[in-house]
């Protein structure tokens, strides 16, 4: 069965909601979760979860809500930590495992590590048995694939398009495909642009998507109620993981 990985906005628009959305998308089916750590330049980020993120700072979400959330989350639903490098060099690489490993957090995710600087931390996170997930993107030759996905621990985030994600683009993703399957057994993962109408289509040939932007655009609702916003987004992920297993 191919999986569904959720993104959601750590803290937006509070700490207990975070919380009861993480746990309703886990009885919609939703196999893994990335807790969104909000920050104010997300550099791979379109419009909808740049806005989420602003927000959630613009109502003081700080890094122990991140920790407290995952503390509750955590064992109950496979949760990886998705940011952007600053906030853990800030405080720390290593804090930010031991915290993680204490929760049961799985992994991290952070798109603006390349390959290269992961290398330098990867002892670290292999220490603590957590993975930090590697990215490959269409325009990645096949050197620099085998090279990427060489020790790949848990899953590979393969990017649908170059841009931001939310974007809904479409770029023929076979090549890629073929390049990561002839150097590791280790599941990929596709995100950037999955939503209801594209999950079917982009799941070809993957174990699995990941979806972020079409459950933040609910989560920014403003004429939602918390509990609206939690049905709608709950349904929305039992839709997708329904159509990447027809």
């Amino acid at each position: 069965m191919k999986r569904l990985v959720a993104y959601i906005t750590t803290g937006y628009p509070d700490r207990s909601f975070t919380v009861d959305l993480a746990l309703s998308l886990k009885e919609a089916g939703v196999d893994s979760l990335e807790l969104g750590i909000p920050f104010s330049d997300p550099v791979a980020d379109g419009p909808v979860i740049e806005a989420a993120n602003l927000l959630a700072l613009k109502n003081g979400f700080t890094m122990n809500d991140l920790l407290e959330v995952s503390e509750r989350v955590a064992p109950q639903i496979d949760t990886l930590w998705m940011g952007y490098f600053n906030p853990f060099y800030h405080k720390g690489v290593d804090y930010f495992l031991q915290k993680a490993r204490a929760y049961g957090v799985s992994g991290f995710i952070i798109p603006d590590l390349p390959h290269e600087e992961g290398a330098l931390y990867r002892p670290m996170f292999d220490e603590k048995g957590i993975a930090l997930i590697e990215f490959v993107a269409p325009t990645d030759p096949p050197e620099r694939i085998a090279k990427i996905v060489k020790g790949a621990r848990k899953f590979i985030y393969m990017v649908a398009y170059a841009g931001i994600t939310g974007e809904g683009k479409s770029e023929s993703l076979q090549e890629t495909i073929e390049a990561v399957r002839a150097h590791t057994d280790t599941p990929l993962y596709i995100g950037f642009g999955v939503d209801e109408k594209t999950a079917k289509e982009k799941a070809v040939g993957v174990d699995g998507v990941i979806v972020g932007s079409a459950f933040v655009r609910i989560l920014l609702k403003e004429n939602l109620t918390k509990t609206e916003k939690i049905d709608k987004i709950s349904t929305l992920a039992r839709s997708i993981k329904e159509k990447i297993n027809e």
